[in-house]
């Protein structure tokens, strides 16, 4: 019986789609097709001309008109009421990927469900039964499955449908009172109800999750927008400044030029007419001297006498006093030009700092501070001391990286950022941004930061005795923190080595204990709204290390 429906299949299948003909047409070599499928194979050759049937090969010309044959048509149409199923195609046999029915002989179709109950997989025509039979109302179906195996107890052959919670492993109804007895057991369709619950919970959590990550991606989108913005205006703005800047200098050495010529014109021209006058006074006298010399030769007494007085006379001299000074013409100007150079690449460098940290200190995300001595040191800043602030009680070496107190008077130049009335110094270098030091001490020392305007005499000036400076008092094994006259006493390992950390954007000052190991001695949180400048009281001697 199957081999006679697979031989009507056959008979009566088309050979272009291989199923059942549909609207049959036969054509002039005696083969049939299904109309749409002859048409679709012909408007392919429609630029050659010429039509050929895809068995024989045999070709038409012209193009044949085609017409139903009914008489065929009502033949397949009769055998298909009769049982005759058009053959599957070939996507729904299974391939080495797919899971198949185990039911199938021959070539298997591809199954459309497994059954957790009876542990097989089933096409769709012979998983019908299921559907349809009483007897499998209770089977539970699943989409199709190659691991059906794995939920047969591999010792006892049996359905493991008991979820063990003590050993958290599935197990048959014989395990469960035997190697499992007195555990903690319940059927497995309960455990996977509550293990669901707890499945939702979590995908609640991570769905929430994600929208409150898609929500900082937008914002962060955002915060990039607005930072390339700000970047770009920026930009602008620092080009128009600096263009101002540009062309006012060149305006005031357009205008030093034009003076300096202008008084070269003047000198000049004043030299050139004493230079005429004197050139004319000059000739005059070279006439008078030939007079002279003329009336020096005459031989007659009287003629002599007679013509001496009318020659003899002298006009008066040209003032004659030409002082001629060193040469120094405009050099002035040139002096006076480099000290403006010089005063405008300080100011450059000073605020150049500034500029420099506005730009470097734009963070959208703060890096994890660090945790190590080795990370700390990744922060290092080469630190001198500025000896236009240094208490002339203080003496500074080792390239202004070492300072001591000395009963000998220094004889330093008269400055307005000099401490007046205490034994302290601040360092050159303002500091922003991450930064770490470490100081070397021997004796009483403050270790200390503090803002340029912090005062320079009296009690005010003293670090940590104001709003304007922090310092760490360091005395033999005594420690104490100071800010605005607030005393904090701290504790920590003896050491002569203080290291400091200062991350200035999120407002972290610490001081550390440095030996063998690194100790925290003090850390303060706050706000610093300027530059900060390392500072130093020293009673003995420190050094910048």
């Amino acid at each position: 019986m199957a081999q006679r429906d697979q031989l009507d299949r056959e008979t009566f299948s088309c050979s272009i789609c291989l199923d059942l003909l549909k609207d049959p047409v036969g054509l002039p070599c005696g083969h049939s097709y299904c109309m749409s499928c002859i048409k679709g194979f012909w408007d392919a050759e429609d630029q050659m001309k010429i039509y050929s049937c895809p068995q024989c090969r045999e070709a038409f010309t012209p193009r044949p008109v085609l017409k139903k044959n009914t008489m065929l048509a009502a033949l397949v149409e009769q055998l298909q009421k009769t049982g005759l199923q058009a053959a599957p195609a070939d996507h729904c046999y299974a391939g080495p990927e797919d899971v198949a029915c185990d039911v199938c002989t021959g070539r298997k179709l591809k199954a459309f469900k497994s059954c957790l109950v009876c542990l097989a997989s089933y096409c769709e025509n012979h998983l019908q039964s299921h559907y349809e039979s009483p007897t499998f109302k209770k089977h539970k179906l699943v989409e199709p499955s190659k691991k059906l195996q794995e939920n047969i107890c591999s010792r006892h052959g049996r359905m493991m449908e008991i979820f063990c919670r003590t050993d958290q492993q599935s197990i048959c109804s014989l395990c469960s009172v035997e190697d499992h007895k007195g555990h903690d057991t319940v059927p497995a369709a309960a455990e996977r109800t509550e293990r669901q619950r707890e499945l939702e919970v979590s995908r609640l959590n991570i769905q929430q999750r994600i929208q409150d990550r898609e929500k900082d991606v937008k914002l962060l989108q955002q915060e990039v927008e607005s930072v390339s913005r700000s970047a770009d205006k920026a930009v602008e703005d620092s080009e128009k400044i600096f263009t101002q800047l540009i062309r006012l200098l060149q305006k005031r050495s357009s205008d030093v030029k034009q003076q300096i010529r202008s008084q070269q014109e003047t000198e000049v021209s004043g030299v050139k007419e004493l230079q005429e006058n004197l050139q004319q006074e000059i000739t005059e006298l070279k006439r008078k001297d030939a007079e002279l010399k003329q009336l020096s030769h005459t031989e007659d007494h009287n003629q002599f006498l007679h013509n001496y007085p009318s020659v003899s006379q002298l006009s008066e001299p040209t003032d004659s006093s030409i002082n001629i000074r060193p040469l120094r013409y405009f050099e002035d100007v040139t002096a006076a030009v480099s000290e403006l150079r010089d005063k405008l690449q300080d100011i450059l460098r000073d605020k150049w700092t500034n500029i420099s940290a506005a730009v470097t200190e734009v963070v959208i995300l703060p890096e994890p501070g660090p945790k190590t001595r080795a990370e700390f040191l990744k922060y290092s800043r080469e630190i001198t001391l500025d000896p236009n602030t240094v208490n002339t009680d203080l003496l500074l070496s080792e390239g202004n990286r070492k300072v001591e107190h000395t009963s000998q008077h220094q004889s330093y130049s008269s400055h307005t950022d000099r401490f007046t009335d205490q034994w302290q110094v601040l360092s050159r270098e303002s500091l922003t941004g991450r930064c770490y030091w470490e100081v070397e001490r021997r004796g009483r020392v403050f270790v200390s930061v503090a803002y340029k305007n912090i005062s320079r005499a009296g009690s005010e000036s003293i670090f940590g005795c104001n709003n304007k400076s922090w310092s760490l008092y360091c005395y033999s094994n005594m420690y104490l923190f100071y800010f605005n006259n607030i005393e904090t006493r701290v504790s920590g390992p003896r050491s002569s080595r203080v290291g400091v950390y200062l991350d200035h954007r999120a407002g972290i000052l610490s001081f550390y204990s440095i030996s063998k190991t690194m100790t925290l001695f003090h850390r303060v949180q706050t706000t610093f709204t300027q530059p900060l400048y390392a500072g130093l009281w020293v009673g003995d001697t420190a050094e910048l290390c």
